[in-house]
């Protein structure tokens, strides 16, 4: 999975008339409906939210991305932060420092050099969530590499 996650990214960015993280996003959240359905398809359904949030962490979590979640907060308003203190995708990726004569801060935070890479994990975890009935955003923050924080919204029921 990660090396596909890296080929995803290098493809769809070679090709000049698609939206890359679009296409990936597209990609990750059939790949994440369908891996929740098969992950679940022999157990009850999850009612909750909460219930939804902990099997993404637990479950999910360790058949996709190998461990579980190493942390999870919640404000218990619909917003819960899963963090993960070394996330396999990004453990791999690395910062250079600026080459000798170039002021710090010059060369794109590692944040946003790592955003392409996590549209996949992102869209996964949305796709699942669809699938077990519980509409979300999801966003990621590498800030700090290799760990990782995706931040989910789940949207009220209305």
């Amino acid at each position: 999975m990660e090396l596909l996650s890296l080929e995803l990214v290098h493809y769809y960015a070679r090709q000049n008339n698609i939206p890359a993280a679009a296409a990936i996003e597209a990609i990750g959240f059939r790949v994440g409906r369908q891996l929740a359905e098969r992950y679940t398809a022999n157990r009850a359904r999850l009612a909750e939210p909460l219930e939804v949030i902990k099997f993404i962490c637990k479950e999910f979590w360790a058949a996709v991305f190998r461990k579980q979640v190493d942390n999870l907060r919640t404000n218990h308003r619909g917003t819960f932060v899963l963090k993960d203190a070394a996330f396999r995708w990004l453990s791999k990726m690395s910062v250079d420092p600026p080459p000798p004569g170039v002021p710090p801060g010059v060369s794109p935070p590692v944040g946003e050099l790592a955003r392409d890479y996590l549209v996949l994990p992102c869209a996964l975890i949305r796709g699942a969530l669809v699938h077990l009935g519980v509409e979300a955003t999801v966003s990621a923050d590498a800030s700090n590499l290799p760990a990782c924080d995706f931040t989910i919204n789940i949207k009220s029921r209305s």
